[in-house]
């Protein structure tokens, strides 16, 4: 089975950082590198063998950093790029590896190319983005922009409108055209022969769009259409493209988010036989709670879909393509908020199963900063202390309308808001849970006296030592890496089990979803074998037992 050719990217695990709410150093309520650099030894303690670091570029910061005016210059609040050297070397010396987010769908209308592209219809640049006519007064096509309103823009310079899938100042780049190619391929070679480890790339699904823009289909009361901009004609011919002008050339990890990426997709994306990239995000799971207007509702992820949709994409990609497990990351909210259960009493417990549903499957498990410590949504009272555009374009949209009210709108961006991820990193519990000695940028979750890192690592039964028991397993145990997935109990309403298997090695990982006390009967393999890992005091598992709420327990034999 091709998974089973052993890669450092498949054996590791990662930590996503969001530089701005992770550390700061200078006191200007900003993160920085030098607050990054200064924690890496904590990284090294947690055991985590790579960082995925989001956008540290110069940007004028309308989307935190995802819309970049300079790849090869470092945003100032961040810092300098001899910080960022000084930074990477830190991780290198502690045996950390660095993945930067790529951000090449579009870039800041900031960006000199735009600026010059803007400047008259015959400039150079002109071919970098994409400009239309209008028609008939008004937007070239029906597309709506992922943040509330037209993908189109009007500018007045040259009479025509440009394309944006997102905010109006992140304009989207014509990959169509070879220049633009290679001038991407140029700046990623020079990240690369800094000695950078990876890419993570943000919504690459997206970057090949549709010949002549065609309108898209337009859902009755939808104000605008979606693009259909994703797994575009030539997204695969691009990348393969890409491989060979860079990603070939060094020992790179490389997972590309792609959002409205299939099973079918996924194989071509991530393909084993290396041309494109090595793993994809997919959001299959993250749309499970999604309702009337999106992720704007107060539903639930229910378990039984969530365990399908997980089934699926293990055991659909083995041999095949190789998968990203995350339950959180900077554009979703507290996965122990989403998809368990944050009351006092039940908090732990949860945090410590979904990590272990999680990292015990087929895949490389990402944790988002935070959630080692088993971080939680944070109550927002007021839009006012809502930063992400997003939230705030939504609200405006969804309550000027009528559609949904103030209260109900508030009350969704505290389940689902990105904000959530983005408060500050809680460090201890001194004044701004010690992420910094000034004003932050973004509210502190005021639970951070009870939730922290210095707490946690004094306590051998916290979320962050449990997070340290798992990543170090998954060093040793070459089943929890390579092998087989088979889905258990496929009807139970408040159990995940499943099993990998990789001979002579065989585990059970069982996962209890519910708020009471559940039975379960251990198979008669897997009686009295070895307890793993477990977030109970159990110290053996045979015949029927009473799981407590939220327990998860990982038994593991040996074949005969």
């Amino acid at each position: 089975m091709e998974n089973l050719e052993r890669k450092w990217w498949k054996e590791a695990v990662v930590y996503q950082i969001y530089p701005r709410s992770f550390m700061d150093s200078d006191g200007d309520g900003i993160g920085d590198l030098n607050g990054i650099l200064s924690k890496l030894d904590y990284l090294k303690e947690l055991g985590v063998d790579v960082v995925w670091l989001s956008p540290v570029y110069q940007s004028p910061n309308d989307d935190n950093g995802y819309d970049i005016s300079d790849y090869q210059a470092i945003m100032q609040e961040f810092g300098t790029m001899e910080d960022f050297d000084r930074m990477l070397k830190g991780m290198h010396e502690r045996g950390i590896r660095l993945v930067m987010d790529l951000v090449v769908n579009h870039t800041s209308d900031e960006h000199p190319w735009f600026i010059e592209s803007r400047s008259s219809k015959d400039n150079p640049y002109r071919d970098y983005y994409f400009w239309r006519e209008g028609k008939n007064g008004k937007e070239p096509n029906n597309w709506g922009s992922c943040f509330s309103g037209s993908a189109w823009e009007y500018d007045k310079t040259t009479d025509m409108y440009y394309l944006h899938l997102f905010s109006k100042k992140q304009p989207d780049l014509n990959w169509d055209n070879p220049a633009v190619r290679r001038d991407i391929f140029s700046m990623m070679n020079w990240w690369c022969e800094k000695g950078i480890d990876g890419f993570r790339m943000d919504v690459i699904s997206m970057i090949s769009k549709e010949p002549g823009l065609p309108d898209g289909k337009l859902y009755p009361g939808a104000s605008y259409a979606f693009s259909g901009c994703v797994n575009g004609p030539h997204v695969h011919e691009y990348l393969q493209e890409m491989n060979r002008e860079v990603l070939s050339r060094y020992d790179l990890m490389t997972v590309g988010e792609c959002s409205g990426v299939t099973i079918e997709e996924a194989k071509k994306y991530a393909r084993a036989d290396g041309k494109e990239l090595n793993m994809v995000f997919q959001f299959e799971h993250m749309g499970l709670d999604d309702g009337k207007y999106g992720k704007w509702t107060d539903r639930r992820t229910d378990l039984q879909s969530f365990r399908q949709v997980m089934s699926k994409w293990q055991t659909e990609l083995e041999g095949l393509a190789w998968n990203s497990l995350f339950l959180g990351n900077h554009d979703q909210p507290r996965s122990v908020s989403r998809f368990g259960n944050d009351a006092p009493a039940f908090r732990e417990a949860c945090a410590k199963m979904l990590a272990t549903c999680l990292h015990m499957m087929q895949g490389t498990p990402y944790v988002y900063q935070g959630e080692e410590l088993g971080m939680t949504n944070c109550p927002f009272d007021s839009l006012d202390e809502i930063r992400d555009i997003e939230s705030i374009n939504a609200f405006h949209e969804l309550t000027s309308s009528g559609a949904v009210s103030p209260e109900d709108m508030m009350r969704f961006i505290g389940l689902r808001g990105r904000d959530n991820a983005r408060t500050p990193m809680q460090w201890d519990d001194s004044k701004n849970a010690g992420f910094t000695s000034g004003t932050p940028w973004i509210k502190v979750n005021p639970n951070y006296k009870e939730i922290n890192a210095a707490a946690e690592r004094k306590d051998p039964d916290s979320v962050f030592c449990y997070y340290q028991k798992l990543i170090a397993l998954r060093k040793r145990e070459a089943v929890m890496v390579y092998g087989s997935y088979e889905l258990q109990e496929p009807d139970s309403e408040s159990l995940y089990v499943y099993t990998r298997t990789l001979e002579p090695d065989r585990l059970l990982v069982i996962c209890s979803f519910s708020e009471t006390e559940t039975d379960y009967e251990i198979p008669a393999e897997f009686s009295g074998a070895e307890i793993l890992i477990g977030n109970g005091k159990r110290t053996s598992a045979a015949g029927l037992i009473r799981l407590q709420p939220y327990e998860a327990l990982v038994l593991k034999r040996k074949m005969n």
